[in-house]
């Protein structure tokens, strides 16, 4: 087994001995041939990290990245712990997507011939797929496990590999540390891994197309579910960000009678470069000014997207003829009435739970609770609110709608991960209803500020490059003055959270509620003056997450508490641990004030 303190010549001899991809290949021989040390390190003496429900990564050679080798070595140990841990259900077989990135389906077809090798059936999609149709696959199919190799909304260069477990949910602990060892005992390629994906009884080449009806099907039902009325819609425009959800979504609209409708010309076909964003990510700055263009120019005044796979879903919508772009907690609030509304029109309020994670807003309990729902936070990720929705079913309960400040909502109806094709197609519905009311979203979004207090958010990152700097900071907050004093700049502490360690000021045995989770960096921080605020390590990117809350009687209330506590963030632990940390110069809150520093 290759192991990481091999010396630079042996790890190059292991990697020449088992990559056939003639690229990969040459970059490892031209680096040796420049006796290029420090880059052979970088990209030899670490493997790609087994993490956040898969891997994901930049696409280059060496056991650091993603390519073909790196692909094969998980799907080997993918394949072996499924036929070890649960033989019986090995014969149900995995579904394995791809998007529309350079690599992605060749190493969905590498993928496919680790689990040919076992005897495991495939369910193999040809064709370009949203990451939604995967988990919807093995709920449909009752799959034993499922492979989606994207790398969501990351930049050209990256690639990852998703993977869920036999409950249609993202893989998670211990499942996750299992498959890892797994993937560490069966590095070297088997046999004929790297051959041509060949026809087989156990290939199920035309799973796309058998799946793709169903999930279509089961997304127009739900949507019309959500609603007493079918109402007219309203004219929009749609943008996949150059990805796969074009290849559904308007088909899907059409179907359900939609069709003023207009699709951003340049971004409507999957195109694994990018080329009009600057990041393929609707969160990021800029990412929809083609779409507000083409909506000026068409007269709309409501914007809908998709990220690159169509697992994300953002909305943007003309107010007092400015585009004012929803954030996640925007979104997931307004969907969160919808279904409120929905629910309680049918008496199913009962045994409904409401799912939302710890960096996202607050907001979402006040309304479940106030109408009778019950309400339940959980770590970050939908590999956990896909999974206690799962747990919550055996208990008599259902989850009828999950979502994360991150553009992510999940329906459990259509399948357990978030999903932005369904996620488009409620929120059509849902403003085609409050239009009939005389409502814009913008209006409605107001409305429920109106009742429940307006939520101010101020979500951003500062750029952490490599993991020891965010260790760094962490370890300077945590010896800081700020858990003995209880106090936080000019802000009182009511109480602190330590998911890393295992800690929670405000219970009895000071043990959280929430799984701890000693393999990433979270706290979370309850304020005076109803502020609350997280700062995480990322999982998937080379950032420090920081999520800021404020309820206030105010926008301007609220505007101002965000702010101040994102300047002591800064001056009290960023720039005092970690001042080579960079970031931005302006921060935008959610209701569009924007904090500029000095």
């Amino acid at each position: 087994m290759m192991a990481s303190q091999d010396s630079i010549p042996s790890l190059v001899q292991t990697w020449l001995q088992w990559d056939q991809d003639p690229t990969t290949r040459a970059e490892i021989r031209n680096l040796q041939d420049a006796n290029a040390a420090k880059e052979l390190e970088l990209c030899l003496k670490k493997r790609i990290e087994f993490g956040t429900a898969g891997l994901r990564g930049r696409m280059a050679a060496g056991f650091s990245n993603m390519n073909c080798l790196t692909v094969i070595q998980a799907s080997q140990g993918l394949a072996k712990y499924i036929k070890t841990t649960r033989p019986e259900d090995a014969a149900k077989g995995v579904v394995i997507g791809h998007d529309a990135r350079h690599n992605s389906r060749r190493f969905a077809e590498l993928a496919a011939n680790a689990f040919l090798a076992l005897d495991i059936p495939v369910y193999f999609f040809t064709e370009t797929s949203p990451t939604p149709m995967v988990p919807f696959g093995i709920k449909h199919s009752k799959a034993t496990a499922g492979v989606m190799v994207t790398a969501s909304h990351n930049p050209p260069q990256d690639n990852g590999y998703k993977v869920y477990s036999n409950n249609g949910a993202q893989i998670n602990r211990p499942e996750d540390e299992g498959i890892a060892q797994s993937i560490r005992e069966n590095l070297e390629p088997w046999q004929n891994a790297w051959k041509e994906l060949i026809p087989c009884d156990i290939l199920h080449s035309d799973a796309y197309q058998t799946l793709v009806g169903p999930y279509e099907t089961q997304v127009q039902e739900f949507a019309r579910s959500t609603v007493t009325e079918w109402k007219p819609f309203s004219p929009f425009v749609y943008t996949p960000l150059h990805g796969v959800g074009g290849l559904v979504l308007p088909g899907l609209c059409s179907s359900l009678g939609v069709d003023n409708f207009v699709s951003v010309p340049l971004q409507i076909a999957p195109d694994p470069e990018f080329p009009t964003v600057k990041f393929p990510n609707p969160e990021e700055s800029g990412a929809l000014d083609l779409a507000m263009e083409t909506a000026d120019k068409e007269g709309r005044t409501l914007i809908i997207a998709n990220d690159p796979d169509a697992d994300r879903f953002a909305a943007a919508e003309k107010v007092n003829d400015r585009w004012f772009l929803f954030t996640g907690n925007h979104v997931g609030v307004l969907l969160a009435s919808h279904m409120l509304e929905a629910l309680k029109a049918t008496d199913n309020l009962s045994t409904a739970t409401f799912l939302t994670t710890a960096v996202s807003s607050g907001m979402l309990e006040k309304m479940a609770v106030s109408e009778g729902a019950q309400f339940q936070e959980t770590l970050t990720g939908f590999k956990w609110m896909g999974n206690v929705a799962r747990d919550l079913e055996k208990t008599g309960k259902h989850v009828p709608f999950a979502y994360e400040e991150a553009l992510g909502y999940m329906f459990s109806s259509v399948c357990y991960d978030k999903d932005g094709i369904t996620a488009a197609t409620v929120f059509l519905a849902a403003y085609a209803k409050w239009k009939s009311q005389g409502l814009t979203a913008h209006a409605k979004l107001q409305q429920l500020f109106a009742q429940y207090g307006h939520h101010e958010t101020l979500n951003n990152y500062f750029r952490s490059p490599n993991p020891s700097l965010t260790l760094e900071l962490f370890r300077g907050i945590r010896s800081g003055p700020f858990l003995a004093t209880m106090e936080f700049g000019s802000f009182k502490i009511l109480r602190w959270r330590d998911m890393t360690e295992g800690y929670d000021s405000a219970t009895p045995d000071n043990k959280p509620d929430l799984p701890e989770d000693p393999s990433s960096q979270m706290l979370t921080l309850w304020l005076e003056g109803g502020v609350r605020f997280t700062i995480r390590g990322s999982g998937t990117e080379p950032k420090v997450k920081f999520y800021i809350e404020s309820c206030g009687a105010s926008r301007d209330d609220a505007v101002n508490a965000v702010c101040q506590v994102f300047k002591t963030i800064l001056h009290n632990w960023v720039q005092v641990y970690t001042p080579t940390m960079t970031y931005d110069r302006k921060f935008p809150t959610s209701s569009g004030h924007v904090l500029e520093l000095e």
